[in-house]
């Protein structure tokens, strides 16, 4: 299948990236409050764990299920028409969210309703706007480009709380879901400015179910994509514990002080949000294979170092170096990804990440999580560390032979 790209990416400081990456951001700034302060209300309304886990499974089940079609679209559509028909259906369905609400409907099911039809959106968006970026960007930017992104995602995630927190606490929820329909509203504007084209595509349009076959089929048989995507896959699994439990190791063996609770959050961000900064500032990763196998050699080494760290303030030392590869190992995936895919199978490969994503954490912390009620949560960390810096080891070497192989058939063609 030959394909071709019509809208050429260019610099680093074109007006297109730059507005994309403004509309993107101002949109996830509004999905975090919103999606913050639901869970705070469900909890400050509830008090139960029972109703936690339905918000979670509403908002990440649906997402699964769906981003495989969207996948599909993603590289059957144009990308940009995508992202803000999926934006305007999450802001409809919150606006009607609000609208409810202020009619005196506030009922909790049906926040889980409109969050299971936000995850929808969501799962139809995500592809696409991972897909589009080769396409408003040249190939040798996209790292820069995605250390920019990575950067004003974790600026968002630190302020998002705080905003949702204020927000619910002095206005209400109704206006942390009117923030969200203003914020996608300014979005979609955004966006209409920019001109991208879709993918041109020579072969001939496939039942819907076929061109989902053929992105699975096309992924797991490209020999860097199938070993990307099986890292990815246990790396997910294996970071759960320090994604999901850490709060609970920190209630238990450092205190239930709010500003704990409070501190061990943010410090990741921070980290994050450092590691963005270098990557915006390195510009590119010479070797991608190594790079992503570093990453998770370093997660595996400072979760297992999490299981064991004293006093406190040791603790946030070691959460915070671990949070500056998050970003670094995000971005040379992403990138990596985008460089080997086929522009016409970008859409369908990111969606298949998108459900290991979103499935690979809830499944995983039903193991978990009962556990940490029989195992002491630094114990978890410790075994799950060693296990994921032998991910990172394995993954080095099964790279390097699936790259030869790679170059080989390319060779051959």
């Amino acid at each position: 299948m030959e394909v071709k790209i019509t809208n050429k990416g260019t610099g680093l400081f074109d007006k297109r990236i730059a507005l994309f990456l403004l509309s993107q951001n101002i949109s996830l700034f509004g999905s975090s409050v919103v999606g913050f302060a639901i869970i705070w209300y469900i909890t400050l309304e509830t008090s139960s764990g029972l109703w936690l886990m339905l918000s979670t499974i509403c908002s990440m089940a649906p997402h699964a299920v769906i981003s495989i079609w969207g996948g599909v679209w993603a590289d059957r559509y144009n990308r940009k028409y995508i992202i803000m028909l999926a934006d305007a259906f999450i802001a409809l369905s919150t606006l009607g969210l609000a609208l409810a609400f202020l009619a005196g409907y506030e009922r909790l099911e049906l926040l889980l309703v409109v969050s299971a039809v936000r995850s929808i959106g969501g799962g139809i968006q995500a592809p696409s706007v991972n897909a589009i970026f080769p396409q408003l960007v040249s190939q040798d930017k996209l790292t820069r480009v995605q250390g920019i992104n990575q950067t004003l995602n974790s600026v968002l995630l630190l302020l998002s709380p705080a905003v949702g927190g204020v927000v619910l606490g002095s206005m209400g929820i109704v206006w942390a879901f009117l923030l969200d329909v203003i914020t996608a509203a300014i979005a979609i504007l955004i966006i209409s400015f920019i001109k991208v084209q879709k993918v041109e595509r020579t072969d001939a349009p496939a039942p819907l179910i076929t061109e989902v076959k053929q992105g699975i089929n096309y992924a797991f048989q490209h020999p860097l994509l199938r070993g990307i995507i099986i890292c990815y896959a246990f790396s997910m699994v294996l970071i759960t514990p320090v994604a999901v439990l850490s709060p609970l190791l920190v209630e238990r063996s450092f205190g239930d002080e709010i500003w704990k609770l409070t501190a061990n959050e943010v410090i990741w961000t921070v980290g994050s949000l450092i590691g963005g900064v270098f990557v915006s500032l390195l510009g590119s990763f010479k070797d991608k294979i190594r790079t992503i196998a570093l990453c998770l050699f370093a997660f595996g080494v400072t979760f297992g170092l999490l299981g064991v760290a004293k006093p406190f303030w040791v603790y946030l030392t070691v959460m915070g170096i671990a949070g500056l590869f998050m970003p670094i190992l995000a971005t040379a995936q992403t990138v990596f990804i985008q460089e080997i895919a086929q522009p016409a199978m970008l859409g369908r490969v990111f969606s298949i990440l998108q459900i290991v994503a979103t499935t690979a954490m809830p499944i995983a912390i039903l193991f978990f999580g009962p556990l940490a009620d029989v195992v002491p949560v630094e114990s978890i960390l410790v075994v799950t560390g060693v296990l994921l810096a032998l991910v990172g080891l394995i993954y080095q070497r099964s790279g390097r032979t699936a790259s030869a192989a790679w170059t080989a058939s390319n060779s051959e063609e």
